[in-house]
C-alpha cells in the first residue's frame, strides 16, 4: 500500500479534469474540428488504437472533416469506428480518404451531444472518486502501520474530501458550460 501523498492525489485529480476538458473539446456544435475525432479508437493489427495513430485528420472546410488513412487495409476499420463512435457522422469513403460532412445540429442531435458530454463528466467524477478512495485507503494503512495518529488521519481525510469536493465542483462547472454551449442557450 502506498504512503499518503497529497500532491499525487492533486495531480491525479487534475488529470481527470484535463481529460474531461479534452473529451468535451471534441464535442463541437456544428463546426468541423479535428478534436471531434479524438475519442475514436480503431481496431487494427489486432489492437485498439487512437484514430490519430492510423490516419491524419484535417478540417479543409468549416463543415467538413477529412481523414487520410495511411494504410489502405485500415480504411474499412476506420470507417466502422467513426460510424460506431456515437458522433452522428457518416463518412464518405473516397479511396484512402474519408470525408465527413458535419451535419447541422438538430434539437435531437444537441440532446445526444449533451448526453454524451454528461457521460464524459460522470466518467471524470468516478475517476476523481477513485483517487479519493485511494487516498483514504493509504491514510488508513498509514494509521494501521502506526505512521500517523487517528486524529492526523481524520484531519487528512477531511483535507482529501475538501480537495475532492473542489475538483468535483470544477468538473460540474466545466460540464455545465459545455452543455449550455451545445444546447445553444
Amino acid at each position: 500500500m502506498a504512503q499518503y501523498d497529497k500532491s499525487d492525489l492533486e495531480r491525479r485529480m487534475a488529470g481527470a479534469v484535463e481529460s474531461l476538458k479534452g473529451d468535451l473539446s471534441g464535442l463541437r456544435t456544428g463546426r468541423a474540428n479535428v478534436m471531434l475525432l479524438d475519442p475514436v479508437t480503431v481496431t487494427v493489427y489486432g489492437a485498439s488504437m487512437p484514430l490519430n495513430q492510423v490516419a491524419t485528420v484535417s478540417a479543409p472546410e468549416p463543415r467538413m472533416l477529412s481523414v487520410q488513412v495511411w494504410d489502405k487495409t485500415n480504411v474499412g476499420p476506420v470507417d466502422k469506428a467513426i460510424r460506431s463512435a456515437g458522433l452522428g457522422l457518416n463518412p464518405i469513403v473516397d479511396g484512402q480518404t474519408l470525408r465527413l460532412p458535419i451535419p447541422d445540429l438538430t434539437e435531437e442531435r444537441r440532446k445526444e451531444l449533451a448526453k454524451l458530454a454528461s457521460k464524459y463528466a460522470e466518467a471524470a467524477r468516478i475517476a476523481v472518486r477513485n483517487v479519493r478512495r485511494d487516498g483514504m485507503d493509504s491514510l488508513k494503512a498509514d494509521e494501521k502501520k502506526g505512521e500517523i495518529s487517528e486524529d492526523e488521519r481524520k484531519r487528512k481525510e477531511a483535507e482529501v474530501q475538501k480537495l475532492t469536493d473542489g475538483v468535483i465542483a470544477e468538473l460540474d462547472a466545466t460540464f455545465a458550460a459545455k452543455e449550455k454551449e451545445i444546447l445553444g442557450q
